[in-house]
C-alpha cells in the first residue's frame, strides 16, 4: 500500500536491472507541472541505459522519456497555457537555452542538455514533475497514442533529414516502431517505400504503415554507381551490420540516414573513395529538435491508425512482465499504465 507521500517507480537502480521501488512523489517546483502518468512506453534506449551502454544517463533514475499523462498540478508561479486535467505528452528534453547550438536553433546539440528519463526521473512512474515549456495538450487522443509523439517526433527529424521528394525510392531497415513511423511518413512525403523486415508479424504490421512492398532481402538488382538502388535508405535497427549494408542500397547520389541507436563502441568501415565516387551522403540523426508540436498534430489527424503501434500494455506493477516482452522483440510498443490498478 502506497503512502500518500510515495510512488511505485521503475529505476535503475544498477547495471543490468530496472526496478521497481518505491519513491517520493516529485515536488512542484516554480516553472513545473505535476503530470499523473497514463501512460509510458518503453524504448530501446531504456535498455541501452540499463546495460550502461547510454554514456550521459544517470543512475538511479526513473527511466521513462516516452509518455503522456494529465496535469495534476501547476505551480503558482508558472506559466502556462494548459489546464489541470489537460492530457499532455513530453518533450523530454530539457536544453540550457544559453549555448551556441541553442542560440542556432540546434539545441538537441547542446552538451548540457537534460532529458527526463535518462539523466532526471521519467514517466515510468505514477507522477512525475516536468518544466511547463516540455508539455504538448493532446485533445482527441488515447494516452497510449499521445505517448507515441516523442518517438515520432524523433521519426519527423528523421524523416527531413532524408529530404525525400515525390516519386523517390526510399528503403526502410527495420519495422519496429521506429521503422513503421519512418515508412509512414517517407510514404506521405510521396516516396514509394521499401520495408525490410524478418518478423513475419512485424512484415504484416507494414503493410498498414505506408509500405508499398515488405521484403526478407534487399536486391538491388544491379551496380549502385549505374543507378540501380534507393534514393534514400533509412537504417532503424541500430546494428553495426545493417549500418554497415545502407552503404550497398544506396545508388549514386544517394542518401543514407541512420536512424537506429548503436552501441557505443560499435564501427562501421566507410571507403572515402566510394563515398566520394558516388557522392553519397551519411547523416545521423539525433532526438527531436522542434518536432513535437508536429507529431502531435500528425497523431490528432489520424491519417494512420497509430493505436496499432502498440501492441501490450501492462500495469506498473507488472513492469517485469513488460520488460521480458520488450526484450524478448515479441511485439511493437510495450506500453505500462502507472496508474492502472
Amino acid at each position: 500500500m502506497e503512502s500518500t507521500n510515495q510512488m511505485t517507480a521503475a529505476s535503475w537502480e544498477k547495471l543490468g536491472a530496472i526496478d521497481v521501488i518505491q519513491k517520493d512523489v516529485p515536488t512542484l517546483e516554480p516553472g513545473n507541472v505535476l503530470v499523473r502518468v497514463a501512460a509510458s512506453g518503453i524504448c530501446g534506449t531504456d535498455l541501452h541505459i540499463c546495460n550502461g551502454e547510454t554514456p550521459h544517463a544517470n543512475p538511479k533514475i526513473t527511466i521513462g522519456h516516452e509518455f503522456a499523462g494529465y496535469i495534476e498540478a501547476i505551480h503558482p508561479e508558472t506559466k502556462t497555457s494548459a489546464k489541470v486535467g489537460d492530457l499532455v505528452a513530453i518533450d523530454p528534453n530539457i536544453p540550457c537555452h544559453a549555448c551556441s547550438f541553442c542560440r542556432t536553433k540546434m539545441y538537441h546539440l547542446c552538451a548540457s542538455l537534460r532529458c527526463i528519463g535518462v539523466t532526471c526521473d521519467g514517466g515510468m512512474a505514477r507522477y512525475v514533475s516536468v518544466p511547463a515549456a516540455a508539455v504538448f495538450v493532446t485533445r482527441g487522443l488515447t494516452p497510449e497514442v499521445a505517448c507515441l509523439a516523442e518517438p515520432l517526433s524523433c521519426v519527423v527529424h528523421a524523416v527531413k533529414q532524408g529530404e525525400i521528394k515525390n516519386g523517390d525510392h526510399v528503403l526502410v531497415i527495420g519495422a519496429g516502431p521506429i521503422g513503421l513511423m519512418v515508412a509512414a511518413l517517407a510514404a506521405t512525403s510521396g516516396a514509394y517505400v521499401t520495408t525490410c523486415e524478418l518478423n513475419d508479424m512485424r512484415r504484416e504490421v507494414a503493410k498498414s504503415f505506408g509500405a508499398s512492398e515488405v521484403v526478407t532481402k534487399i536486391d538491388i538488382g544491379g551496380r549502385p554507381e549505374d543507378g540501380f538502388g534507393y534514393d534514400v535508405v533509412y537504417e532503424c535497427v541500430g546494428r553495426a551490420d545493417t549500418m554497415q549494408a545502407t552503404l550497398n542500397y544506396a545508388k549514386a547520389g544517394g542518401t543514407i540516414v541512420w536512424v537506429g541507436v548503436a552501441k557505443p563502441d560499435a564501427t562501421v568501415q566507410v571507403s572515402p573513395f566510394d563515398i566520394y565516387r558516388r557522392e553519397l551522403s551519411i547523416k545521423s540523426t539525433y532526438t527531436n529538435p522542434y518536432g513535437m508540436e508536429s507529431a502531435v498534430k500528425i497523431l490528432q489527424a489520424g491519417k494512420i491508425d497509430w493505436s496499432k503501434l502498440v501492441s501490450h500494455t501492462f500495469t506498473l506493477d507488472e513492469f517485469d512482465s513488460a520488460w521480458q516482452v520488450f526484450k524478448s522483440g515479441a511485439g511493437l510498443k510495450v506500453c505500462i499504465k502507472p496508474n492502472d490498478a
